[in-house]
């Protein structure tokens, strides 16, 4: 993907603004058309070299527009952050059942796990990879990671379920991922989903929780084996 170069020499304020937006375009472009060659193999198997190739701009630019590579990196993982947001919201918001919301997570899930290329959450291959020497990028995935439990933690009040339900759901949501990339299998989401039913029922009061309560319960052990 070749990025456009922007216009140089500004003659105006008008110019200049429009040599700023043209900027701002360049920055955007690069960062999206590294973006999938990162997530396929890493940070630091990238070098920048491959990037100004990949971007279609030269490296003097390059650098121009983003100092160091951690610059870029940082870049990428914002726009990353701002892809996930956007999907999980709409999914969330397609569900026309208030208690099936928090489930639309388990449910999006589900159908990223089958997409061609997935190895698994790009915040925690990038913390693994990258945190021990920059605590920027640290930063940004711990800030992602919080940002989701937050979400989910206002679609479960929404619903009238407690706070405590939502580190439970994002715990389950977060296993899945890296449970689907390392074991290559969407399984892992229909699991979490079918996990995260049983805790949304008992925080709702819907499903009798295990020790409480007076009275009998059903028998769900299912029969005797010998």
């Amino acid at each position: 993907m070749s990025v456009p170069e922007a216009a140089a020499g500004p003659t105006s304020s008008v110019d200049a603004a429009a040599a700023a937006a043209a900027e701002d375009a360049v920055r955007a472009g690069i960062v999206t058309a590294v973006g999938p060659l990162f997530y396929a193999r890493g940070f630091t198997t990238v070098g920048m070299d491959e990037v100004r190739a990949v971007a279609g701009v030269s490296l003097k630019r390059l650098y121009r527009l983003f100092p160091s590579k951690e610059d870029l990196i940082e870049q990428v993982l914002l726009a990353w952050r701002e892809d996930w947001e956007t999907n999980i919201v709409a999914q969330v918001k397609s569900a026309q059942v208030p208690r099936d919301r928090l489930l639309a997570v388990f449910d999006f899930l589900a159908a990223w796990f089958t997409t061609e290329g997935f190895r698994g959450c790009a915040f925690i291959n990038s913390f693994g990879e990258l945190s021990g020497t920059s605590g920027r990028i640290g930063a940004i995935v711990r800030a992602q990671k919080a940002e989701f439990q937050d979400y989910l933690a206002r679609v479960a009040a929404e619903i009238g379920a407690p706070a405590t339900l939502a580190p439970q759901l994002a715990i389950l949501a977060e296993g899945a991922v890296t449970t689907a990339a390392i074991s290559a299998s969407p399984e892992p989401a229909r699991q979490a989903r079918a996990a995260a039913e049983i805790l949304i029922d008992v925080a709702l009061g819907t499903h009798p929780h295990p020790g409480h309560g007076s009275g009998a319960r059903e028998d769900t052990s299912g029969p005797d084996l010998p």
